[in-house]
């Protein structure tokens, strides 16, 4: 493969593979019942043990 052909694959393929993993990430911290756990840990500091 050459250089352009690496570029276009990149362009394409590249694009739809990063699109699908920040689609992934916003849906995993926008699950059903994740704000328990992101409230626990917005907290940590606060805490006094």
């Amino acid at each position: 493969m050459d250089y352009h052909q690496l570029r276009h694959l990149a362009d394409s393929w590249g694009l739809v593979y990063l699109t699908v993993i920040f689609v992934g990430v916003v849906a995993f911290l926008f699950r059903p019942g994740a704000k328990k756990t992101y409230d626990r840990a917005a907290r940590m500091p606060l805490d006094e043990d």
